[in-house]
């Protein structure tokens, strides 16, 4: 871990990264792809260490309140979250100035911040979303070594439906001969239905490799499932989309499965509802004294 003074922390879309690089360990991460120039070792995590301040002179400076994001291209709640806070920091920043939050993880970690994020729903609208990507808990712990189970990821969105506070699902990525079957994709289902999420995310049924972020993958199908590499380098080459085989029929579950229970599942639909604001909150004053 190393700490640096950013330039800035808000991209145009609202969105902010407060670390770069990862703990979680995840074999698939595109975050590791080449073409991102991090030039320090992924693990290493970079932390930009005066995030709050730069995230206050923002939001100061804007005329309208917006839905701010996290995650992306880093995790929010990585291992060093616990110990620095920078997280909850900025949290507490978007409260005190009546912004919304769109948080997104694959940690439970999160579950610290229900106050703060019930808070900043009760003034403006926070919504928690939870990456999924396969229902076996043993694959999980390959796939996704050192961050917390599906399981557990399954109990944190029921904690914030039962708070009240929305939730929506990523359903990324879906990797071809290893969690593109019906089971699987009918099992992470079956737990955004039980915990009422808002939304499903979903791409595309199958994931992206660029140079970076294969080479790493490669690696670890070499290590836990022999013999896959080859088949992946048979079937996609270099390709940048590896599409499953199975796609057509995934999709028609996905979709007929969500429509039945009224879950908003386009990424039209599901970025729609994750950037936009109540009008109750997007009309507040600009004389607010939270924004003096």
């Amino acid at each position: 871990m190393h700490f640096v003074r950013a330039k800035s922390i808000l991209s145009p879309q609202n969105g902010m990264n407060l670390y770069r690089g990862c703990s979680h360990g995840c074999i698939y991460c595109d975050s590791r792809s080449l073409c991102y120039h991090i030039d320090h070792a992924f693990e290493d995590i970079e932390v930009k260490e005066n995030a709050p301040e730069l995230l206050e002179r923002a939001l100061r400076a804007k005329r309208k309140r917006c839905m701010i994001g996290t995650g992306s291209m880093c995790d929010p709640y990585l291992h060093a979250e616990a110990e620095l806070g920078l997280t909850r920091r900025c949290l507490e920043i978007v409260e005190r100035y009546g912004f919304g939050a769109a948080v997104l993880t694959k940690s439970d970690l999160v579950l610290r911040d229900l106050d703060l994020l019930s808070a900043i729903h009760a003034k403006a609208k926070a919504v928690v979303q939870m990456t999924l990507t396969t229902y076996d808990e043993g694959l999980c712990r390959i796939l996704e070594p050192n961050v917390c189970s599906t399981g557990a990821r399954h109990a944190a969105l029921c904690r914030f439906r039962d708070a009240g506070i929305p939730t929506v699902v990523w359903l990324s990525p879906v990797l071809p001969y290893l969690t593109d079957t019906e089971e699987n994709l009918r099992g992470i289902l079956g737990l955004c239905l039980d915990a009422g999420v808002k939304g499903v995310l979903c791409f595309g049924m199958g994931l992206t490799l660029r140079d970076g972020d294969r080479e790493y993958f490669y690696a670890a199908l070499d290590k836990h499932f022999p013999g896959l590499k080859q088949r992946y380098i048979r079937t996609f080459g270099s390709a940048y989309d590896c599409a499953s085989p199975n796609a057509e029929k995934l999709w028609r579950i996905f979709d007929e499965t969500l429509e039945k229970y009224g879950v908003l599942h386009t990424p039209e639909e599901c970025f729609r509802f994750l950037r936009t604001l109540p009008e109750t909150a997007v009309q507040q004053s600009l004389f607010d004294p939270s924004l003096l």
